[in-house]
């Protein structure tokens, strides 16, 4: 899957038009007694949304990885040497619920892309750790969903991915913050 992309400047898209243009004039003709411009961003991240899900999609597709097991491996990897967590680790890094993430490392372990062994630390515990085999196969998945998510953005320079990047920041911090004390 290559995306193509014309050369941008701000100069350039200005008189173009999408689908959520359409949808807004429409919208503005039918009913001009509500102010819709909170479509004009949030339309295009949802529609941006849909895109980002079928180039993931189809980089896990690519490796034989469907996107929980895409999770589980990249937590597993992000800890460093020596790749390993606990379950209960894993549950709060995935957000799943224990039983699901119990059959979870079941599925990874039965395709040889983790392992059990006993917790040194706590008799009673389990450490959950990449096997060379998924590592490979989530460094070689992460490389390819990397350079989709790059092609996504082709159309933006350096400094306008930034700024795009500053300025979701500024709205998802709320978010993350009210998520994180549910927690």
């Amino acid at each position: 899957m290559t995306l193509h992309h014309a050369d941008h400047d701000s100069s350039r898209s200005a008189g173009a038009k999408d689908e959520v243009d359409l949808l807004v004039a429409a919208w503005n003709q039918e009913r001009p007694d509500l102010d819709v411009e909170p479509l004009q961003v949030l339309s295009r991240v949802s529609r941006l949304a849909r895109h980002l899900d079928r180039a993931r999609r189809a980089a896990f597709a690519e490796h034989d990885l469907e996107t929980w097991e895409f999770d589980v491996l990249t937590a597993l990897r992000r800890a460093g040497e020596p790749y390993q967590m606990s379950p209960g680790a894993l549950l709060r890094a995935t957000l799943v619920t224990s039983g699901t993430m119990t059959n979870r490392i079941d599925r990874l372990a039965a395709a040889g892309l983790v392992r059990r062994r006993p917790d040194p630390e706590d008799r009673r515990g389990v450490l959950v750790s990449l096997t060379d085999a998924g590592r490979t196969r989530v460094d070689n998945a992460f490389a390819d969903l990397l350079r989709r998510e790059r092609e996504l953005l082709a159309s933006l320079q350096k400094r306008e991915q930034q700024a795009l990047s500053d300025l979701l920041r500024t709205l998802l911090v709320p978010f993350d913050a009210t998520d994180t004390g549910a927690h």
